[in-house]
């Protein structure tokens, strides 16, 4: 199994390859979009705003590629904090910017649903995972993850939903529609738990 790291200059690559190093899994970082083609997995890390990084994977032209191996060969892709908001069809983060449209729902400010809340969301939170996840198979609900977020994907359909985290209000915490998967959180960040999901991912 060959698992892909897309690289468009705004994920925490080194730690997600240590974590899935840890596992006794070698990542492919790809650099290029035609590099997709190397894998089997895909996971799609993020750090920074939502416009930024989509207007990195459209100058990288990354855009058409991770669609066409999610959509059409049906490669599973994990996204990861940042990334997992990028799966979404648009975020509202510094003005309306399109997302990748993989996962029907929009982004949302954490703060605009309570202005009394510290913005950003950062520090160790409980997840409460749907019965039906795989993230989370082997995963207690209650059981706590590293968090650094000021926006949250908000999914059209419920199904989507894979686990939830309360912060001021609930909000999605990670998501699942078929083989596509997304964590708010950290895995690579949250010690035993987070190894346990990204595993998961693994064994999809």
């Amino acid at each position: 199994m060959n698992v892909g790291i897309i690289n468009y200059r705004m994920g925490n690559i080194a730690s997600v390859c240590n974590s899935l190093a840890r596992l006794g899994t070698s990542a492919v970082v790809l650099d290029r979009p035609g590099d997709i083609d190397q894998v089997d997995k895909l996971i799609l890390p993020g750090v920074g705003a939502f416009a930024a990084a989509m207007a990195n994977l459209t100058e990288f032209r990354w855009i058409a590629p991770i669609r066409d191996a999610v959509l059409n060969r049906r490669m599973p892709l994990l996204g990861i904090c940042l990334g997992m908001q990028l799966l979404a069809d648009e975020s509202e983060e510094g003005g309306i910017t399109s997302g990748l449209g993989l996962v029907p729902g929009r982004v949302t400010s954490l703060g605009a649903k309570d202005p009394s809340l510290r913005i950003p969301h950062v520090g160790w939170n409980s997840i409460s995972p749907t019965s039906n996840s795989v993230l989370f198979l082997s995963v207690p609900s209650g059981t706590d993850f590293y968090f650094v977020h000021s926006f949250a994907f908000e999914p059209k359909d419920s199904s989507s939903i894979a686990a939830t985290t309360t912060y001021g209000l609930p909000f999605t915490s990670a998501i699942e529609r078929g083989h596509i998967f997304g964590a708010q959180f950290h895995p690579e960040k949250s010690s035993t738990a987070g190894a346990r999901v990204i595993q998961n991912f693994l064994e999809v």
